[in-house]
């Protein structure tokens, strides 16, 4: 029964799909390689790393809690454990609790800045599932949970957040309403059935042109960042890897298949890793 109650704990948390860990991982491994210039300290970095897994694993459930009455509609999450009765609506809030307590427990090994942004972290965490019933840009409010990492991953590792920080911030944001609409376009038809919004929904037939412009809007901020940084030639071979995974994923998403646009979004997890092994060998 335990084993049971904790696979689907698992489920819920998705842990058999790491691409949110990645999505997650890769910007807060970006910043904690250019607050530190080069490796972070080791506790900082396991805080870190841990942190991510712990975030995801919340945002997740409290996501499929918002969504308990949308999910049973949809046949891509119909079998998700709440839509699905396996697991319930109070014990997904008791879990997403747990998560959070167990995050800021890391937290609270780092500087009173870092704390004081973790509650920032947690509120954006907790409010997103919700604002695809208000706006049809929850990926904007996505993005800054997402990129929320960034400023307390220079707030653990320099002990400020300074102007380059924000700059790496809004580069991820723009990234995360980028791939978010990719996998919104995956989902469209179902949403408009439902009535969940979405900018996938909002873009309508200029997606392909508006979610391009996003990634160049993307690479161009990461190319001031390196010359903010006058970071070397690895990190560009790095951004042109990334430049060509963007061209890769407007292929993919070229007819506006579910399945193709959903492999665009998944694809996303190497642009991000592309872009950290610029970093990293810049600053060997």
């Amino acid at each position: 029964m335990i084993r049971e109650r904790l696979y689907q704990y698992s489920l819920l948390m998705r842990l058999h799909r790491p691409i949110g860990i990645f999505l997650l991982l890769w910007p807060t491994l970006w910043a904690l390689w250019i607050a530190a210039g080069g490796f972070p300290r080791p506790g900082v970095f396991v805080v870190f790393v841990l942190g991510v897994l712990l975030m995801r694993s919340a945002g997740c459930v409290i996501n499929d809690y918002a969504d308990r009455h949308f999910d049973p509609h949809v046949a891509r999450t119909r079998e998700r454990p709440i839509a699905s009765g396996r697991v319930t609506p109070r014990e997904a809030l008791g879990l997403f609790a747990a998560l959070c307590v167990l995050a800021f427990l890391l937290v609270l090994s780092m500087n009173r800045l870092t704390i004081y942004l973790a509650f920032v972290g947690v509120a954006l965490a907790a409010i997103y599932p919700f604002t695809k019933r208000y706006t049809h840009l929850p990926q904007v409010v996505l993005g800054m949970a997402f990129g929320w990492a960034i400023p307390m991953a220079f707030a653990a590792q320099a002990g400020e957040v300074p102007k380059v920080a924000w700059l790496l911030f809004v580069i991820n944001v723009v990234w995360s309403v980028a791939y978010d609409s990719m996998y919104a376009m995956a989902d469209r038809d179902e949403d408009l059935k439902i009535g969940v919004k979405s900018a996938a929904i909002l873009f309508g037939d200029a997606d392909r042109f508006i979610i391009g412009l996003l990634q160049g809007l993307m690479l161009l901020g990461l190319v001031l960042l390196g010359r903010e940084l006058a970071l070397g030639t690895p990190y560009y071979l790095g951004l042109a890897v990334a430049l060509g995974l963007a061209v890769y994923q407007q292929y993919l998403i070229r007819d506006r298949r579910p399945a193709e646009c959903f492999r665009a979004f998944l694809n996303n997890h190497w642009l991000g890793a592309a872009v950290f092994a610029g970093l990293f060998m810049a600053y060997i």
